[in-house]
């Protein structure tokens, strides 16, 4: 049986478009847990540019992100930059105090079920999440762009990172009508 080349072709180009999250769009609330158990919000750090990771702990593309996170954070966080990392793995948190110690991240990480990861995304559950999973909330707690760990962003991530950072504090924080990000998350291949 012959399979018709031209709509899988179509098919390929029109996926990422498909699948793509709404950006820019307001940030929805997300809770999870810190390393040391307590809850937490991401309505606690509004007003703040935010830079959050979605990670599993056995990632090596997460752990480089989370270390230039942790960088940025250390530079960034006097003028209101706010790096946050939340674990997805299964183990439910078990792991992400020892990823906290072995990278020495200074910045809040802690963990929340996958599900939780997969609603904030506004990911397809149909497919894989590639992970790192990078999203960008300007002040007005705005998703103004969202990554997967498949984007070509990660190539040159800290220059990138860097851009969106200089952008953001720019902005008042009021009045100002977000300007479009990168629509994500794109389907495995």
């Amino acid at each position: 049986m012959r399979f018709p080349l031209a709509p899988v072709a179509a098919l390929a180009v029109l996926a990422p478009f498909l699948f793509a999250a709404n950006v820019p769009r307001p940030a929805p609330e997300l809770a999870f847990r810190l390393t040391g158990g307590q809850p937490a919000k991401l309505s606690q750090w509004r007003g703040k540019v935010i830079l959050l990771e979605f990670l599993l702990t056995t990632c090596s593309h997460c752990q480089r992100t989370s270390q230039t996170m942790n960088k940025l954070q250390a530079e960034f966080a006097s003028r209101g930059v706010q790096s946050l990392g939340v674990a997805v793995n299964d183990e439910n948190g078990s792991l992400t105090a020892g990823y906290v110690k072995e990278f020495g991240l200074t910045y809040p990480v802690g963990w929340a079920k996958h599900q939780v990861a997969v609603d904030f995304l506004q990911h397809p559950v149909m497919v894989s999440m590639m992970m790192p999973q990078l999203v960008v909330i300007d002040r007005k707690g705005m998703i103004r762009a969202q990554y997967p760990g498949t984007d070509p962003f990660f190539e040159k991530e800290e220059a990138g990172i860097r851009k969106w950072i200089g952008s953001l504090l720019k902005e008042s924080g009021r009045g100002r009508t977000p300007a479009a990000g990168k629509a994500a998350p794109k389907p495995a291949k």
